[in-house]
């Protein structure tokens, strides 16, 4: 029996993993001031997948395009590898190669991945699927305070808050532990959907707000303007812990409660009552989730949002403040050690020279051999193949021929690959279409770090043996850098070596992990970044003052903007996506586990009954539902509080049935971040298709 952490969300729950017989393993919670001893239904079965028939236990190669994969041993398919790499860069430079990483690989793995592909294969060509989770708030929260950490302080406070506002999450049903911090709060839920969340907000005496998709920041300015004419700003705090109030201000002049109730459709008088009730509350916050996040306006939104807080005086003071809700179980380290395309460790910028001198200096190699900021997530996968794109590319622990926005068209990218790599445990969508697929170690069978929604550093501990034939994702990066020409103590194996390299690299920077070590971690210190090689822990950031310079927070001016797409008489109706509680993510893992696949097997789209009848579907039809990109086939599922306007699919499926069939790759100017929430669609009956669980 091993103390552990879940292998699913950012919120980390502590549990324990322990034989059940025939060599299966069953999950039980340990407490732990995140979960308190509790566990999603996720969590709860996530032993599962350790003893899976679907797992991946040799290597797959294919030869010759619509051949099938066949089984090799790991010397055969590591020299493939890196033969092709060398060959296809040789060809068309060092660019020509790409690597794609995950918000739920390590902290370790997130920093050798970096390394590897800025020193092994000399590219700039790497970014991961955070992009489309964390990236619009990661950039508000440095604009507002100079640093991002999704939650400045830890999960712990918020029981003892008066009023929560949850902006675009529905925890109820993507981390619902953390729905037990919250019983002391009434919660103002804003979210288009009536959400799990929302519903226990009015059950609770709290308030939904539902405005129309994309909308969001409309909201946030009314609730400002609200707030300010009834006099319930700080003027103090404004006057002597931030700048550039004003010129926000302007933008929150225009949009009076009446003009905002027009726009998002939700009542001006509950404008009021919102802004009231945050406003005079003895202690609040402001959370914000991947509904404010996902938009081609995504980092505006988000810091209108900030914008509320900071006029409310919430940030930086014990008892209240404003945070983000981080989603992937390592979206927090994921974006500060390297994978991201325009990031160094630390949270260092790639373009900044003395971060390169820094990082260079750690890895023992001159700083201009290290490439600039290469693309985005979505630009990264959708230049693949193309005459000056990625010829070949490199996947760990994500999957985006399901989780990339215009699915149809990123597929179409990955298979006019000359070289596709993915290291996985299960034969995932994007895997299937792979010409080498690498099985890699899950969660329990491996050691490292994490870093939760809390900015806390957890230690992932080894439980169960890994099953013959298979190797972790360090191991795969030693052995192709070793192809590669470099030494074998550049990219190290062990999880331990590679934390005490990353606290070097990250020393000095805004995410600096140089006091983390795995002896701290064993010895149970609860350890939230920046933590300090004299041992200063940070667990509430900006009680002092903020990251910048002068020690203020910034208003920042955001002005309204429409979504990308709107609706028209062909696509009359706008889609916005997200999570169920029985899955997670692309759904490669959940829907490999009984329990869950069974819960939840198909996509479904929700629906007001008048909206659907319109269209001539019966609540359990199945319909076509059609965007501008592309069509997903869902099952229809009536649902009288729907917007009459706005239909709902959760993106855990593949085929088909992938949500992300529909929606719109519009990026954020500043973050890069795929419009995912809004998509103009229309509806149309379906003939039936095989029942049965998606694969």
């Amino acid at each position: 029996m091993t103390a552990t952490h879940c292998p699913y969300c950012a919120l980390q729950c502590a549990m324990r993993v322990e034989p059940s017989g025939e060599g299966r393993y069953a999950t039980r919670p340990e407490s732990f001031p995140t979960n308190r001893g509790g566990l999603c239904r996720k969590g709860w079965t996530a032993g599962e997948l350790l003893s899976s028939p679907e797992r991946l236990t040799t290597p797959l190669l294919r030869r010759r395009n619509g051949a099938a994969p066949q089984p090799v041993d790991w010397e055969e398919a590591l020299d493939y590898i890196a033969e092709r790499l060398t060959a296809i860069q040789h060809s068309h430079g060092a660019d020509a190669a790409a690597v794609f990483g995950a918000g739920g690989l390590t902290n370790e793995k997130s920093y050798l991945l970096g390394k590897f592909a800025r020193l092994a294969l000399g590219t700039s060509q790497i970014d991961y699927n955070g992009r489309f989770c964390m990236a619009s708030a990661a950039g508000a929260g440095i604009r507002a305070f100079g640093v991002d950490r999704g939650l400045p302080f830890p999960v712990t406070d918020l029981g003892e808050a008066e009023v929560v506002v949850l902006a675009g999450a529905n925890p109820a049903e993507t981390m619902p532990p953390l729905m037990g911090h919250l019983t002391a709060a009434r919660l103002i839920v804003i979210d288009p959907r009536r959400s799990a969340t929302a519903e226990q907000a009015l059950q609770r005496g709290g308030m939904h707000l539902a405005p129309r998709p994309g909308t969001d920041l409309a909201l946030a300015l009314a609730l400002w303007h609200a707030a300010r004419v009834e006099g319930l700003l700080d003027a103090d705090y404004i006057a002597q812990r931030t700048t550039g109030f004003e010129q926000a201000w302007r933008h929150a002049a225009a949009w009076w409660p009446e003009r905002a109730e027009r726009l998002t459709g939700v009542p001006a008088a509950d404008i009021r009552a919102a802004a009231r009730l945050l406003a005079r509350a003895n202690g609040a916050y402001v959370l914000t989730g991947r509904g404010c996040e996902q938009h081609a306006k995504g980092t505006d939104t988000v810091s209108a949002w900030i914008n509320l807080a900071l006029a409310l005086g919430l940030p930086g003071r014990r008892g209240s403040g404003y945070g983000c809700i981080t989603g992937q179980g390592n979206g927090q380290g994921g974006r500060e050690h390297g994978q991201k395309a325009d990031q160094l460790p630390g949270y260092r910028r790639i373009d900044n020279p003395e971060a390169r001198a820094h990082v260079a200096g750690v890895w023992g190699v001159d700083p201009d051999i290290l490439p600039g900021p290469g693309r985005s997530a979505f630009e990264l996968l959708d230049a693949l193949g193309s005459e000056d794109g990625p010829r070949a590319m490199l996947v760990f622990g994500s999957n985006p021929a399901v989780s990339a926005p215009d699915a149809e068209r990123i597929r179409a990218r990955l298979a006019s690959l000359d070289l596709l790599v993915v290291a996985d445990f299960v034969m995932s969508e994007t895997a299937a279409m792979a010409d080498v697929v690498l099985p890699v170690t899950q969660w329990a069978e491996e050691s490292g770090t994490m870093t939760n929604l809390e900015g806390r550093v957890l230690r992932r501990r080894q439980a169960v043996p890994v099953p013959e034939g298979i190797r972790s994702d360090l191991e795969i990066l030693n052995a192709l850098a070793q192809r590669l020409g470099w030494d074998d103590k550049d990219f190290p194996t062990d999880p331990d070596e590679v934390l005490t390299e990353l606290g070097a690299a990250s020393v000095g920077g805004p995410a600096d992990y140089s006091g983390i070590t795995a002896q701290r971690l064993d010895d149970g210190e609860a350890l939230h970044w920046p933590c300090l090689e004299d041992g200063t822990v940070t667990p509430r950031l900006f009680l002092d003052g903020f990251a910048h310079p002068d020690g203020r927070a910034r208003f920042v001016p955001v002005g309204y903007r429409e979504a990308d797409e709107l609706t028209d008489a062909d696509y009359p109706l706008t889609a916005t996506t997200g999570r169920l509680l029985s899955h997670y993510q692309s759904g490669a893992q959940t829907r490999r586990i009984a329990e869950l696949a069974d819960s939840d097997p198909d996509v479904y789209v929700e629906v007001h009954p008048d909206t659907a009848q319109r269209h001539g579907l019966a609540d359990g039809d199945w319909a076509r539902v059609i965007s501008r990109r592309g069509v997903t086939s869902a099952r229809v599922r009536h649902s009288p509080t729907a917007r009459l306007d706005t239909v709902f699919l959760p993106f855990h499926y593949g085929g088909d049935q992938s949500a992300n069939l529909l929606t719109n790759p519009a990026l954020d100017p500043a973050s890069r971040m795929p419009e995912f929430k809004v998509s103009a669609v229309r509806l149309e009956p379906n003939a039936p298709v095989e029942e049965g669980k998606q694969k």
